[in-house]
């Protein structure tokens, strides 16, 4: 069986798409990273979401989470 993506979605609820930048005001995600996202391997969200940063640091929009790494979910302890 393949493993499930982890990495949770980026979306806060504020889907209004720029028609300068064609990203998502609330997430910083374009058209094509949104289509992507569910059926998206845990890699290339990783790789979405390191994108999403340098995106919201070149917007001038950083938080304390910016600067932390990305963990992935692990998974539940046996017995």
């Amino acid at each position: 069986m393949a493993e499930r993506p982890t990495v949770i979605s980026p979306c806060i609820g504020v889907c209004i798409m720029d028609p300068q930048n064609g990203q998502c005001a609330g997430c910083f995600r374009t058209v094509e990273e949104i289509a992507c996202w569910r059926d998206a391997d845990n890699d290339r969200r990783l790789a979405i979401l390191e994108q999403l940063k340098q995106r919201r640091r070149a917007a001038g929009i950083t938080s304390a989470a910016d600067s932390r790494p990305r963990r992935r979910k692990r998974p539940p302890v046996a017995g």
